[in-house]
C-alpha cells in the first residue's frame, strides 16, 4: 500500500533539480524568499533554546532540521487563509506573520503572546497533542458555508497520528469536504518513541485512504517539494476538491524540549550525519550556487538584518512585566465554573503562605 506513496522530492540532497516540469516556476525572487526565511527562523530558534538555557523564557520546543517544512507551507497561504499550529510551529507562524515580540511573550507566559497581528488568522499554539485538528477542520468548514475562497492549514506531528483527534479531524474534514491541508511533520520520534513503535503502516501519507480524501508524501527537507506540494493542495481545497493529507518527512536535531535530552533515547550521529546531506539550508545553498545566487555579503547583510530584528524583540519583550501565575485561572471557561473557582483560591491561599 506504501507503494501508492513515493516520497516527492524536486530537488536533490546536492541541490539539482529532479523533476523539469517545476524549473521555471522556481524563480530568483521565490528562492531568495525561501532562503531569507530559512535563515530567519533558524537564528531565532537558536537564540530561543540560548535565552532558555539563562532562564529568560519557559521550556521551549525547538525545531531545527524542520524549518523547510515549516517555511515552505506557509509561504503557500494567502492571507485570508487559517494556520493552526502546534508548540513547534513558530518557523510557520513568524513566516505568515507573526511577531518575534509576541511568540517570545508566549514562551515567557503571557497571554499577549497568544493574540495574532490585526487580519492574521493565527490560532495559539496547541500543547494538547492533535486537538488542533478538528478546530482547523471546523474553521475551514466555517469558511467553505460562508462561500469564501479562504483554506486551513493545520500542522501536527507524526505522534498526533495516534491521537483521537486525528481521527475525529480528518473524518469530520472528509465527510463535509472542508478546505483544509492536514500538514503532518513527521521528524519520526513523538518524543523519545520512534516511529516504527506508533504505527505498523509504513508512511503516514497511507491514512488518508481510510477518509477518502487525497494524501501526499514529500521530502520534508526541500524546501521547494513542500512549497508546491502545500500551495496544490490548498489550491485544490479553495476549489472544492477537499482536504489533503501531506506527510512531510523530515528530522529535528535538537530534543523534544529543552526540559528534554535526545542522547537517552536516539544516536546523535544520525543528527550529525543529516545535518551534512539532507539539512534544507545547505540543500538551497547549493542550489543557489550552482544558478549563481548566492552571495555572502547578502547573505551577511540577512544575517545582520535578523539579529537586530530578535535583539529589538528581546528587548521589547524583557520590559514587559513577568506574567502573573494566577493567570491560569481566568481562561480556561468563559464562565469559571466551581472548580476553577476553587483552585483559584487554593492557589491565593498557598500563595499567602497558608493552605487551602
Amino acid at each position: 500500500m506504501e507503494q501508492q506513496f513515493p516520497m516527492i522530492q524536486v530537488m536533490d540532497y546536492e541541490g539539482c533539480i529532479l523533476m523539469p516540469e517545476y524549473r521555471k516556476k522556481i524563480t530568483k525572487e521565490l528562492v531568495m524568499a525561501c532562503y531569507r526565511h530559512l535563515i530567519r527562523t533558524r537564528m531565532f530558534d537558536r537564540k530561543c533554546v540560548s535565552l532558555q538555557r539563562q532562564g529568560r523564557i519557559g521550556t521551549y520546543a525547538p525545531y531545527e532540521g524542520q524549518e523547510a517544512c515549516q517555511v515552505g507551507s506557509a509561504l503557500a497561504l494567502k492571507e485570508g487563509d487559517w494556520l493552526f499550529p502546534t508548540y513547534r510551529d513558530h518557523g510557520a507562524t513568524m513566516t505568515f506573520g507573526h511577531s518575534l515580540k509576541h511568540i517570545l511573550l508566549y514562551w515567557k507566559g503571557r497571554n499577549e503572546g497568544c493574540i495574532p497581528p490585526n487580519g492574521k488568522k493565527i490560532f495559539p499554539p496547541s500543547v494538547p497533542i492533535a486537538t488542533q485538528l478538528p478546530h482547523a477542520a471546523g474553521a475551514a468548514y466555517a469558511e467553505k458555508r460562508k462561500g469564501t475562497m479562504n483554506a486551513a492549514i493545520v500542522y501536527f506531528g507524526d505522534g498526533a497520528t495516534s491521537e483521537g483527534d486525528f481521527h475525529e479531524g480528518l473524518n469530520f474534514a472528509s465527510v463535509f469536504h472542508a478546505p483544509v491541508v492536514f500538514f503532518n511533520q513527521n521528524n519520526q520520534y513523538a518524543i523519545s518513541v520512534p516511529i516504527t513503535r506508533q504505527m505498523k503502516t509504513k508512511t503516514i501519507a497511507q491514512k488518508a485512504l481510510a477518509y477518502d480524501i487525497e494524501g501526499v508524501r514529500i521530502d520534508g527537507n526541500d524546501i521547494f517539494a513542500v512549497y508546491f506540494e502545500t500551495e496544490k493542495a490548498l489550491e485544490r481545497a479553495r476549489n472544492g476538491g477537499g482536504p489533503t493529507l501531506i506527510e512531510a518527512v523530515t528530522w529535528r536535531y535538537g530534543a523534544h524540549t529543552t526540559a528534554d535530552d535526545p542522547t537517552k533515547y536516539r544516536d546523535q550521529e544520525e543528527s550529525k550525519r543529516r545535518r551534512e546531506t539532507t539539512d534544507p539550508i545547505r540543500r538551497l545553498e547549493r542550489f543557489m550556487k550552482q544558478e549563481g545566487w548566492f552571495d555572502e555579503e547578502w547573505v551577511q547583510n540577512i544575517q545582520d538584518e535578523v539579529t537586530a530584528e530578535i535583539d529589538q524583540a528581546i528587548m521589547e519583550v524583557e520590559r514587559v512585566p513577568e506574567a502573573n501565575p494566577a493567570d491560569m485561572f481566568d481562561y480556561v471557561f468563559a464562565e469559571p465554573t466551581w472548580t476553577i473557582e476553587e483552585q483559584k483560591k487554593a492557589y491565593f491561599a498557598w500563595e499567602r503562605g497558608g493552605t487551602a
